[in-house]
């Protein structure tokens, strides 16, 4: 007998299907894995309902120094897999390395 997969749920959230909307291809939920920055080594299931995961996902981390934003970028693999990698910083040119 095998037991009954459970899917967690927001409370306040609920899935609405618009008029006419075409379903997804796949029934199946994602895995996604997160590869450096914060998020380094987080595993996360998307469930089929919210369709294909986004091909960028950004992290904002707040907390008692500067904003720190993280982009991730989805490469996918066979299945209903993918791997987010972390995009790499753009260097943004201080005052000090502008000629006046």
């Amino acid at each position: 007998m095998s037991a009954a997969r459970r899917e967690t749920d927001l409370p306040d959230v609920e899935a609405v299907e618009a008029p006419g909307e075409a379903r997804p291809e796949h029934t199946e939920d994602t895995v996604l894995l997160f590869v450096g920055g914060p998020l380094d080594g987080r595993v996360e299931v998307r469930a089929a309902r919210h369709g294909d995961p986004l091909p960028t996902v950004t992290h904002v981390h707040l907390h008692d120094g500067p904003k720190v934003v993280s982009r991730y970028d989805l490469q996918p693999l066979p299945g209903q897999t993918g791997v987010y990698h972390l995009r790499p910083a753009v260097r943004q040119p201080s005052r000090d390395d502008v000629a006046d």
